[in-house]
């Protein structure tokens, strides 16, 4: 049976019940606050730098001018921005289409059916359908509920945790993470390349086709009646090797970008691309992974899918490649597991919030 006090922990109960007012848990630190602002506008500026768009479509071109320059511009995003807009990039409009309408499907499912999928974060269950726990001193919370499961390898899933409602959502979202999968290894080439390394290097660093894991974040952002105040996701890198981002074309990402805030425009049939933290640390930070944020609004539900792609988190020693590390360019991270750089971004978190109390 599905108690009332995780239905009641839910953000979309929030939202439907009619308040006006946030709870102060959602009030976001003053500081934060300045430059939260109406995302619709923000979206629609043409003012001040924007995050790239890259082509895909010559990126294995025969022509080898045509394919270098699709390759240069990548390699580009992810020097100076270490995020960027992907089109053509060989998913097709009707499995994106699929997985975007399988997963609205699912949150607009009555809370009490969503909740037989409920995770526990507590015991170590963090697959599933949650909201975010006060991991931090202050206890803050961000607008958002979520689904949260790995997609691949397939061997690694399991399905039993997987909506079986709609009925397309297993199906589609299984394809989808398959093709995301060939994707990164296309991606992961260009990326070893432009460091001068062989083009399956970083492939290699980061787990391989055995053990490199997808995890995909349903993010559902429910209407929110104080949007200048909450966050739907804080300021955070992405601790991945890469992330991928589909979203249902409500704008709410924000990148900070040269010490301003710039908020992403909703490019039709884009996937959104992340450098994470883990090809930052490997490329000794010749690669970005660069701060971002979620936003809220009170007019539409945003959600957006986001595919992390993670290294395993004990088997591998994650620290500048040699061929990254020179007399003039020393190393500027320390060997860490996988896990251990997670727990040091949670602690340095912890520390942050108690000394801002």
């Amino acid at each position: 049976m599905v108690s009332s006090d995780s239905v009641n922990s839910r953000v979309e109960t929030l939202a439907s019940s009619g308040i006006a007012t946030i709870p102060k848990e959602y009030i976001r630190p003053k500081e934060e606050l300045v430059n939260i602002g109406d995302i619709f506008e923000q979206e629609k500026s043409t003012d001040g730098p924007q995050v790239p768009t890259i082509d895909l479509k010559e990126i294995d071109s025969e022509n080898e001018k045509v394919r270098e320059r699709c390759r240069e511009e990548l390699k580009k995003a992810a020097v100076d921005w270490g995020v960027m807009h992907l089109v053509n990039h060989g998913i097709s409009d009707e499995l994106m289409d699929r997985v975007r309408k399988a997963g609205k499907a699912f949150f607009d499912l009555p809370i009490e059916q969503k909740e037989k999928y409920a995770n526990d974060q507590a015991s170590g269950k963090i697959q599933g359908y949650g909201s975010k726990l006060a991991n931090n001193a202050s206890g803050q919370l961000e607008w958002e509920d979520y689904f949260f499961h790995l997609v691949y390898p397939e061997d690694k899933r399991d399905l039993s945790i997987w909506p079986q409602t709609p009925a397309d959502y297993i199906e589609a979202t299984a394809e989808y993470a398959k093709e995301l999968r060939a994707l990164a290894t296309k991606v992961l080439r260009v990326l070893s390349l432009g460091l001068g390394l062989e083009e399956g290097r970083l492939e290699k660093e980061v787990g391989g086709l055995e053990e490199l894991l997808l995890q995909m974040k349903i993010n559902y952002y429910p209407v929110c009646p104080q949007p200048e105040l909450a966050l739907g996701v804080e300021a955070h890198t992405d601790v991945s090797a890469l992330t991928f981002i589909l979203h249902n074309m409500v704008p709410g990402l924000q990148l900070f970008y040269e010490g301003k805030w710039v908020t992403a425009k909703c490019v039709p049939n884009s996937i959104v691309m992340h450098i994470g933290d883990t090809i930052e640390i490997l490329s000794n930070g010749k690669y970005k992974s660069i701060l971002h944020r979620g936003m809220v609004n009170k007019e539409k539900v945003r959600i957006s899918w986001a595919v992390f792609c993670e290294p395993p988190k004990e088997k591998i020693i994650l620290k500048p490649l040699p061929e990254t590390v020179s007399e003039t360019e020393p190393p500027i991270f320390p060997p860490r597991t996988f896990a251990e750089h997670i727990q040091h971004k949670l602690f340095r978190k912890s520390q942050e919030a108690l000394l801002n109390k």
